[in-house]
């Protein structure tokens, strides 16, 4: 049994469900949750239920919220200081900004964006070449330092002790970098690569305006609306919105393409998707080899009957 460190990720005073994959991922381990910046006893009992044996409260004497380095610094002292033998997180915009100085400060190798980790083997499951393969990587480190892509490991509650012990770092801000402003999408929509259900619009979309028709269906799917990159260079959605190579990884429980053709480079964002539904009226479409389901249709008579009957 390794002791191992999960970098908890948490929003609104919740823990994310992103977070909670990364500590199934460590089922098995003597698991230390690492709460950085908010109230620990607050997020207690989800954090036991899925496995915490340890809640760790991190605090420093400087202020980190506004310092990556200095959040970094801390949780390499936690990690000394628990002796933690690996450190998994989410490989969302925080997890790899934070994973990247830690492996940079503690000097030991970080392997990002998997989709399975085996803690015990130090060994991580990637994908490689735009996701035409995977490779099973060994980690001969000290440490096991990796982050996990978002929903790639389903949540499974597992209780653990929950204990709270209060960790306090005096380690000191290098000042290289300060955050002044935090900008976020208007009307809290759902980021793109930690949505459980994407539904995404390409070429076939003709126009901006009609991305609202996605809008409609996602409101009622809890889903997030992306994006192809033949929708993106024709300027009907802007480069966040976009899944594949040159977008957004993304690995949701599923993952509805309208009117996206399929190609490799498109397929390689969004390859680990749990299940596929491709809507294309072009039936000979390289995404309906690739798809769990196709409907061969057009997207403006299918989408809205969709909508109406969820």
């Amino acid at each position: 049994m390794a002791r191992t460190g999960i970098l908890i990720e948490i929003e609104n005073n919740v823990v994310k469900e992103t977070s909670f994959g990364v500590m199934t991922a460590a089922t098995g381990q003597e698991i230390y949750a690492l709460v950085m910046g908010h109230d620990a006893s607050a997020v207690k009992t989800s954090l036991a239920e899925y496995g915490a044996a340890v809640i760790v409260d991190i605090k420093s004497l400087g202020d980190f919220s506004s310092s990556p380095d200095l959040q970094a610094q801390v949780i390499a002292a936690a990690v000394k200081e628990y002796n933690l033998e690996a450190l998994l997180g989410t490989a969302s915009t925080t997890g790899k900004d934070l994973f990247a100085r830690v492996a940079a400060i503690m000097d030991e190798p970080l392997v990002s964006d998997c989709v399975q980790v085996n803690i015990e083997d130090k060994t991580v499951l990637k994908s490689h070449f735009s996701g035409k393969t995977f490779a099973t990587l060994k980690v001969n480190g000290s440490l096991l330092l990796c982050t996990i892509r978002p929903n790639s490991i389903e949540p499974v509650p597992s209780p653990g002790a929950g204990e709270i012990v209060e960790f306090t770092s005096d380690a000191a801000d290098p000042g290289l970098i300060k955050i002044v402003e935090l900008k976020k999408d208007a009307g809290g929509k759902l980021d793109l690569t930690e949505a459980p259900v994407i539904i995404t619009g390409g070429r076939a979309i003709k126009a901006a305006e009609n991305y609202q028709m996605l809008e409609a269906c996602a409101q009622k799917l809890g889903a997030a609306v992306g994006a192809s990159r033949a929708a993106v260079d024709a300027g009907f959605a802007p480069h966040s919105m976009q899944v594949g190579q040159t977008g957004k990884t993304v690995s949701p429980r599923l993952y509805i393409a309208c009117g996206v053709s399929g190609a490799v480079q498109h397929f390689a964002g969004m390859k680990t998707s749990k299940v596929i539904v491709a809507i294309n009226e072009d039936k000979d479409a390289p995404i309906f080899s690739k798809c769990d389901y196709g409907i061969v249709g057009d997207i403006f008579d299918v989408v809205p009957v969709l909508t109406e009957k969820l």
